[in-house]
């Protein structure tokens, strides 16, 4: 009997500092890091989780997509020098700043 509890004991030792880990990585994530990344997560209707969009689909992927691209693009669908559907409204609403971001956070997305 004392074998098992002592098993049991290290078994949910072992449990809980693996959540530990898990909230301790969690954590490290800076609320800066959080924002981008929510920013971001605005292009997937359309363009997929983090920019990867589904093969055979109209959208193009935007992940991996040079940073200064993306930048440009974002900003002419801005500035309406490009032409679009929905982007030309949805990129107004973004700063030069948020643009950047989410170029920068979508570019290091492979």
């Amino acid at each position: 009997m004392m074998m098992f509890v002592s098993r049991l004991f290290h078994a949910r030792a072992a449990v809980a500092a693996a959540a530990l880990l898990v909230a301790t990585a969690a954590s490290s994530q800076t609320s800066q890091d959080l924002q981008i990344r929510a920013l971001a997560a605005t292009c997937a209707n359309c363009h997929g989780t983090d920019g990867k969009a589904v093969q055979g689909e109209a959208m193009p992927q935007l992940a991996g997509l040079p940073k200064d691209y993306l930048i440009a693009q974002m900003q002419a669908f801005r500035d309406g020098k490009r032409p679009a559907t929905v982007m030309h409204q949805l990129t107004k609403g973004y700063s030069n700043e948020q643009i950047e971001a989410i170029s920068a956070y979508l570019a290091a997305r492979k």
